[in-house]
């Protein structure tokens, strides 16, 4: 006798075989509302296997946008994967009550996504005990820990210049450059026009060169 179908929830259980960032290259094949529609259409009826390869496909985008956010690193006890696996999650349990109002998919996980990590932000400003990194205290030498300090800060100063940008422009450059997405899948994400992701971007990359001039990297 066939085994009946797997639901939407009890699929879930498929993110605990979470893979590591490194293993999950973007996919090749887009994510536009054409290619995305009858899989989600399938993935929302309990279809196990359109489930599986829903996730496949929105799993590394996932997680390259929370590391892109979080720049990398640990939010308290919380993690970038640690927030993929939550979008990958409610991505899931939100399949069955989705409806196509003409809107992409994407749209729905980009705002997952964006909510969850600002959850995550949310929660370290109300928990106050991180402990703050000293500064080195010997000469840098190759690849030891002081120079992996330097990066780190390095970094942090970039995501202090783009978090000064507004938040479209935010969001623009973080789909765009770290997540890999085309300005068409970019502009369904976020619910604008194309030429509108194009024109934002030039703004937004002429503006933080800009920034990056006057704070003389």
């Amino acid at each position: 006798m066939t085994a009946p179908p797997r639901t939407t929830e009890e699929s879930a259980s498929v993110v605990r075989d979470y893979r590591t960032p490194e293993s999950l290259p973007r996919p090749s094949g887009r994510l536009t509302k054409e290619d995305l529609d009858p899989l989600v259409k399938d993935a929302g009826e309990g279809n196990p296997a359109a489930i599986h390869s829903l996730l496949q496909m929105i799993e590394p985008v996932v997680v390259r946008y929370c590391r892109a956010r979080m720049g990398g690193r640990d939010l308290s006890y919380l993690s970038a994967d640690d927030v993929a696996q939550e979008v990958c999650l409610a991505v899931l349990k939100a399949l069955p009550d989705y409806q196509d109002r003409g809107g992409s998919f994407l749209y729905l996980v980009h705002a997952i996504a964006a909510n969850k990590v600002a959850d995550a932000y949310r929660a370290v400003a109300r928990d106050r005990s991180e402990p703050v990194p000293e500064l080195p205290e010997r000469p840098l030498v190759g690849n030891e820990p002081e120079t992996r300090a330097l990066s780190l800060d390095l970094g942090a100063r970039l995501g202090r210049l783009l978090a000064s940008l507004p938040r479209v422009q935010q969001e623009i450059l973080t789909l765009r450059i770290a997540v890999g997405f085309s300005a068409s899948e970019t502009a369904e994400a976020l619910g604008i026009s194309a030429g509108n992701v194009r024109v934002t971007q030039h703004r937004a990359l002429t503006r933080l060169r800009g920034m990056i001039r006057d704070e003389e990297f």
